[in-house]
C-alpha cells in the first residue's frame, strides 16, 4: 500500500475493528469516499483493506529482515526464550485453544498455557495466515505483563511491557523506545505522512488522544460517535463541544437515540450531527404475509395468542438449537412453521422468504436477528421486554407485553395496505438513520471546507 498517495484523503482511524467500525468502513467504501483504514489494536485478522499500527511496522522491517537479523536483540525476547523452554520442562503440557469462525472453517486465534495450577502463564497469538505473530506474558499469578510481536522470520519486532507501559521498537538499524502506546502511534502517523491528513475516528479514547496531540493542521478531523449516551456528555466530547479539542471539528453521531440524547444534555447542534451508516439492503420488502421469528428460548412472548389471532399470517419460528415441547406445541397451529437446529443457511434462506420479523423472543439473540432482518427490509415488530437492538425499530413498533393486542392490530392492518407497509418501512429506515452515499461525500466536503 503506498501510504503516501495523495488520492487518499481520509484516515479512518479505529482503536479496534469493531462490527461498528466495519460497518463505518463499509459506508465510507459505498459513498465513494477516498480513505485509508487504520486499526491501533491488531487481533491478527484484520482484512487485507485495513492496515494496523503494530502491522505496519512489521511490515517495514520485513522488507530488509536480512539485514535486520542479527542486528538486535532486544533483552526480554532473549529472556522469553529462556523462560518458556524452562516452563516447558517444569509443567506439564497444558493449553487451551481459542478459535475463530471465517465461514465455515474455524482458525486457531490463541493458544494459552497453563501450569499446574491451572494458571495461565503463556497465551501464543496466531493471524489469519497461521502464523505466530505475537506472545503475551504473564506472571505467577497470572496478569499480563509483556507482549511480543515477531517478523515472518521470527524476530522480535515490537516488546511492549505492562507493568510500565513503555514500548520498544526494533527498526533494523536500531531499537527505539516510547514511554507509552501513544508514543508509538503518534510515531506511526508522522512516519507514515497521515499527520497532515483529516483523521476520522470512532473512539474518544486512543484515538481521540492521537488526534489532539498531532501536529495543528486545522480544525478538520471528525468524531464518529456509535456508543449509547447516559447522563452526561462524556469529558472528551465536551473539550470538543468547547472547542478545546486541537484539530476535531464535529461529532458526528450515530445512534438515533444518542443524538437525541445529547441534544437534550445541551450539545452544540452546529458541531453534534446525525449520520448514520449507509446500508447495503438485500432485497425488497414483497408484502407477503410470512413472519419469521429467531429465538433459542421456549419463551416467546404471546406467542399462541399472536399465533391464533393472525391466521392469515404464515409464521416461521427457528432456533439453532433443539427446541423444547412448549414451543414444540406451538407447531399446532396451521400458520406455523417450526425449525428446531437449523443451521445457518436455512435461517438466511428465512430471511430471504419472510417480509415481517417479530423480536418478540426473551434471552440472547440469536444470528444478530434485528440487523439481518432490518438488511431484508422486513417490517420489525417487538415487545419492550424483548426488544434486542431498538436501533433498527421504529418507536411505534415496539409495544409493552400487555399491549400485546395492539401489537396484533397494527399487524393486521398493515398486511392489508400495501402503501401503509411501504410508508412504515420508509420510518423504520428513518429511525435506524439510513443514510445515502450523497450524504456522506457532502459530509466529508463540508468538513474540508472549514478547514
Amino acid at each position: 500500500m503506498d501510504v503516501h498517495s495523495e488520492k487518499d484523503e481520509v484516515i479512518l482511524l479505529f482503536d479496534k475493528y469493531t462490527m461498528d467500525s466495519r460497518r463505518l468502513q463499509a459506508s465510507f467504501k459505498r459513498a465513494g469516499c477516498k480513505y485509508i483504514a487504520a486499526v491501533i489494536e491488531d487481533d491478527g485478522f484484520l482484512p487485507e483493506s485495513v492496515m494496523s499500527v503494530y502491522g505496519y511496522f512489521m511490515e517495514d522491517v520485513r522488507g530488509n529482515q536480512s539485514n535486520a537479523k542479527g542486528q538486535m536483540h532486544i533483552n526480554e525476547a532473549e529472556v522469553l526464550e529462556k523462560d518458556i523452554s524452562e516452563d516447558h520442562r517444569r509443567y506439564r503440557a497444558r493449553g487451551k485453544m481459542i478459535y475463530v469462525r471465517e465461514g465455515h472453517k474455524r482458525r486457531v486465534k490463541t493458544v494459552n498455557w497453563y501450569d499446574d495450577s491451572s494458571i495461565i502463564f503463556t497465551s501464543d497469538h496466531y493471524n489469519s495466515h497461521g502464523a505466530l505473530y505475537a506472545r503475551t506474558i504473564y506472571d505467577e499469578s497470572g496478569k499480563k505483563i509483556k507482549k511480543f510481536w515477531f517478523s515472518s522470520g521470527g524476530l522480535a519486532i515490537i516488546a511492549e511491557d505492562y507493568t510500565t507501559g513503555m514500548i520498544l521498537l526494533n527498526e533494523g538499524e536500531g531499537v527505539k523506545s516510547f514511554q507509552e502506546k501513544l508514543d508509538l502511534v503518534l510515531y506511526f502517523f508522522k512516519k507514515t505522512g497521515f499527520e497532515r491528513r483529516r483523521i476520522f475516528y470512532n473512539s474518544l479514547s486512543m484515538p481521540f488522544f492521537v488526534s489532539n496531540r498531532l501536529g495543528d493542521y486545522g480544525k478538520r478531523d471528525v468524531l464518529f460517535w456509535q456508543e449509547p449516551v447516559k447522563d452526561k456528555i462524556p469529558w472528551n466530547m465536551q473539550m470538543i463541544l468547547k472547542g478545546k479539542a486541537r484539530r476535531t471539528a464535529a461529532v458526528m453521531v450515530q445512534r438515533r437515540t444518542s443524538y437525541e440524547r445529547l441534544i437534550e444534555l445541551g450539545a452544540d447542534a452546529d458541531i453534534v450531527q446525525g449520520l448514520g451508516m449507509i446500508y447495503r439492503f438485500q432485497r425488497e420488502n414483497g408484502h407477503k404475509p410470512e413472519a419469521l421469528i429467531c429465538t433459542n428460548s421456549e419463551n416467546v412472548e404471546h406467542c399462541r395468542e399472536i399465533v391464533s389471532e393472525l391466521p392469515d399470517m404464515h409464521f416461521h419460528i427457528a432456533a439453532l438449537t433443539v427446541m423444547s415441547p412448549k414451543l414444540m406445541s406451538v407447531g399446532e397451529y396451521e400458520n406455523v412453521t417450526l425449525y428446531p437446529a437449523a443451521g445457518k443457511k436455512a435461517v438466511c434462506e428465512l430471511f430471504k422468504q419472510c417480509d415481517y420479523y417479530l423480536d418478540i423472543n426473551h434471552m440472547k439473540e440469536i444470528v444478530s436477528a434485528v440487523y439481518q432482518a432490518f438488511l431484508h427490509n422486513h417490517l420489525i415488530f417487538a415487545f419492550e421486554e424483548t426488544a434486542h437492538n431498538r436501533d433498527y425499530v421504529a418507536k411505534e413498533r415496539i409495544y409493552s407485553v400487555s399491549n400485546w393486542e395492539g401489537m396484533v392490530e397494527d399487524i393486521r392492518v398493515i398486511m392489508r395496505n400495501e402503501k401503509l407497509m411501504e410508508r412504515c418501512l420508509k420510518r423504520q429506515r428513518e429511525e435506524a438513520m439510513a443514510e445515502d452515499r450523497g450524504v456522506y461525500a457532502r459530509m466529508v466536503e463540508a468538513v474540508y471546507v472549514k478547514s
